[in-house]
């Protein structure tokens, strides 16, 4: 089992969400809520409105999102679903537990709001130049308040 975390389009009640939750994918287990220990841009960003975690450590907000742990096939089909290593390339990333739900794969030790935790996170280092010039979020809500609707696969 390895430990991703989502802080996009694959958040429980956001649009892809639903790939998560399909065994026939694999097997994804929501363990709690974190953000990232340092600071990252993520923009909304192409002509579908797609949120990137830009891999530019020290930059932006430290980004909200969600950890799970997941099964092997849950992670090669996350890989193809996030288009990994073209789009996407799968990073490790230090993440801070806020809460934890997870008891059986809840990390040993301090209280959750001490706690750090190595995940896997899909971000990209294969961006135009102009995205670090776009607006950075520190939560992505596919409807918030900056207006930029995410276009859904079946609709593209």
């Amino acid at each position: 089992m390895a430990h991703v975390f989502v802080y996009g389009t694959l958040k429980r009640g956001q649009p892809n969400h639903k790939v998560l939750l399909d065994d026939a994918n694999g097997c994804a287990t929501f363990q709690g809520q974190g953000h990232t220990v340092e600071p990252y841009p993520l923009v909304i960003a192409g002509e579908h409105n797609i949120p990137y975690l830009l891999n530019l450590p020290g930059h932006g907000h430290r980004v909200a999102g969600e950890i799970y742990t997941v099964d092997e096939r849950m992670l090669r089909f996350l890989d193809e679903f996030e288009d990994c290593p073209i789009m996407y390339q799968r990073t490790s990333v230090r993440t801070a537990v806020l809460e934890w739900e997870g008891a059986p794969h809840a990390p040993q030790g301090p209280p959750a709001a001490e706690q750090t935790l190595q995940c896997f996170v899909y971000s990209t280092a294969t961006y135009p130049p102009e995205w670090v010039h776009l607006q950075y979020h520190h939560n992505y809500d596919s409807l918030g308040k900056h207006g930029l609707r995410y276009n859904p696969r079946e609709n593209r």
